[in-house]
């Protein structure tokens, strides 16, 4: 034995680490593809956005700046058209001429004064490099009166064009001014639904053009390897992020030169590492466990059969251990089946015997631990002795009185089955002594037609549903918030429905979608029986198109419907149906 704990725990310790490790790089590989993915599903929105203002600056250049002439009205509208069209992308269309001279806009805006237009950086580069469009850093704009004083942050894109002004052409340089919003709105997304994983956009020379924590770089709260990274061609590095390792996913834009960076940190990894590690442990510790013992029983197999026979025969006639030993070789077998089959035949005569005299008993025993609430019971009790020492004997006598009717009709001599006319009286002396319990807070009221009185009904149906109706509909309410519980009973064609309604807190949607499935939502003070066990025993007595219907608004109320069938009741329908609870009852518990 000694000998195979020690393999198993080598085994063990070294499986578990190989697995450690395996998962480790799982994780490892897994973090780093999903980021991949990211980043180049988001390269393609971002080639995507930033090509249709490419589109848009090439509208404006090819179909309206030299095609028309800048001073004409033809000019003008489709300049504001083109603007107008693509105004949730662009937040302004603007033409200079070589001298800085405003030729046209949109919106219509005015210049703010002392604003060399000749200094800012998008007209150089455009100027300096006629031929290509040219993207520039996020900033705000600043060469137009805003009247609702709003900063809007933007990228421009700037080009050199020709411009018809009369006879002469001209050369000028067409802005326009692509909303920030675009790529936040993208970066945002990503980064809300990241797990600590976090992506962010830089150019080729390592300036930050966004990212999710740019306030605190730029306070030198936080270090980016943005810097080091403008070197770098499109793959996945490991580097060091303040001071830990991380993993970097580049991926270059076309055309702009601009790089999408997704970092896994390694803490990332750890959280996950750090969850699969403590059951990896426990794995082990119950692994270990379970091999000592299969150890232990091998060795007592291979070594003791003979002894644990005659233990067993030993204790058996001692009034102990019952089972015989039968193991070993083939003789002790063959001996240990002859004693245990002689002592079996005596046994199943024996707990025939018992069986019958226990199982009434404990019928009996858990009726009533299951159908009497001990809180309520007690509550009950005490108010009746509060009463009795304020010398209210009168409300004394009437809370016995309802007590006794309602614990007859619990007990009901051991029955299931009884008229609905006992069910509801149980319900009415249950709501009496709510109502004096709750200095009457709420009110209650019982329609119950006629005709379903002398009809069959589970026993004690009703009052868990009330005591719900209490707890959580109208039981913490002011007595001057009008709280109402009405049950309502009625025969329709060859069914009966009986309602329980408050008008008290009600329920959210998701609650009463689960309240008849979920067993969780079983209350967790009052009957103990609850909703879905009520749903349950009406289904098991009278069929599963039978049961509870909930329906509940918060803040409106409760509805609960009981749909059983009319069966008249009788000692002949009574004792069927109390046969056929007993038969499903104990189909449940052999399953």
């Amino acid at each position: 034995m000694t000998v195979l704990t020690m393999l198993t725990i080598a085994v063990t310790v070294v499986m578990g680490l190989l697995i450690y490790n395996r998962f480790k790089l799982s994780v490892k590989e897994t973090n780093i593809s999903s980021t991949e993915g990211i980043v180049d599903s988001v390269v393609e929105k971002m080639n995507s956005d930033l090509y249709n203002i490419r589109q848009i600056s090439n509208a404006a250049n090819y179909n309206i700046i030299q095609q028309y002439d800048v001073s004409s009205q033809e000019f003008n509208n489709q300049f504001s058209l083109l603007y107008e069209i693509n105004s949730d992308k662009i937040q302004s269309l603007v033409l200079y001429n070589n001298e800085g001279k405003l030729m046209a806009s949109e919106p219509i805006s005015s210049e703010k004064k002392n604003v060399e237009i000749k200094k800012q950086d998008w007209f150089y580069n455009a100027k300096k490099e006629i031929e290509n469009i040219h993207f520039s850093k996020p900033h705000l704009q600043n060469i137009f009166m805003d009247g609702t004083y709003k900063y809007n942050w933007v990228i421009s894109l700037s080009r050199s064009v020709d411009i018809n002004d009369g006879e002469e052409p001209i050369s000028g340089i067409l802005l326009v001014d692509m909303k920030y919003s675009i790529i936040e709105e993208t970066f945002e997304r990503i980064n809300g639904n990241s797990n600590g994983v976090y992506y962010y956009l830089c150019d080729g020379n390592g300036d930050i053009i966004y990212h999710p924590r740019k306030v605190e770089i730029d306070r030198n709260k936080l270090a980016e390897s943005n810097r080091e990274l403008a070197s770098y061609e499109d793959g996945i590095y490991e580097l060091k992020l303040n001071g830990r390792k991380a993993n970097y996913v580049i991926s270059n834009m076309a055309y702009t030169g601009w790089k999408v960076v997704g970092v896994v940190p390694e803490s990332t990894q750890i959280m996950s590492m750090n969850q699969f590690r403590y059951y990896i442990v426990i794995t082990i510790i119950i692994l270990l466990m379970m091999l000592l013992v299969v150890n232990r029983f091998i060795s007592k197999r291979i070594s003791k059969p003979i002894r644990e026979l005659d233990e067993s025969v030993k204790a058996y006639e001692a009034g102990g251990k019952k089972d015989i030993y039968v193991g070993g070789s083939s003789e002790i077998r063959h001996l240990g089946y002859s004693v245990q089959k002689s002592y079996e035949q005596i046994e199943e005569l024996m707990d025939e015997i018992i069986k019958q005299q226990t199982q009434r008993r404990k019928s009996e025993l858990a009726a009533l631990q299951s159908q009497i609430n001990p809180h309520f019971l007690y509550n009950t009790l005490e108010s009746i002795t509060w009463m009795v020492e304020a010398n209210r004997n009168a409300d004394a006598v009437l809370m016995i009185s309802e007590l006794a009717k309602l614990l007859r009709i619990s007990l009901s001599k051991g029955k299931t089955i009884i008229r609905i006319a006992d069910e509801i009286q149980h319900s009415k002396s249950y709501m009496s002594i709510q109502m004096v319990r709750y200095k009457e807070r709420f009110g209650i009221k019982f329609h119950i037609d006629e005709e379903i009185n002398d009809y069959c009904i589970v026993k004690l149906v009703i009052q868990p549903i009330l005591e719900n109706a209490i707890y959580y509909g109208v039981g913490d309410m002011d007595a001057d918030e009008g709280g109402m519980i009405t049950v309502t009973g009625r025969k329709i064609e060859e069914d009966i429905y009986i309602s329980i309604e408050d008008n008290g807190m009600g329920m959210r949607e998701e609650v009463v979608e689960n309240i008849l499935t979920d067993n969780s939502k079983v209350p967790k003070h009052g009957s103990g029986v609850g909703v879905i066990n009520v749903h349950n025993r009406i289904q098991l007595m009278f069929g599963e198109e039978y049961g509870l219907k909930v329906e509940s608004e918060a803040d409106e109320g409760t509805k609960v419907t009981i749909h059983i069938p009319a069966i008249p009741f009788n000692s002949e329908n009574q004792s069927k149906m109390e046969e056929k609870s007993v038969e499903r009852k104990g189909k449940n518990e052999k399953e």
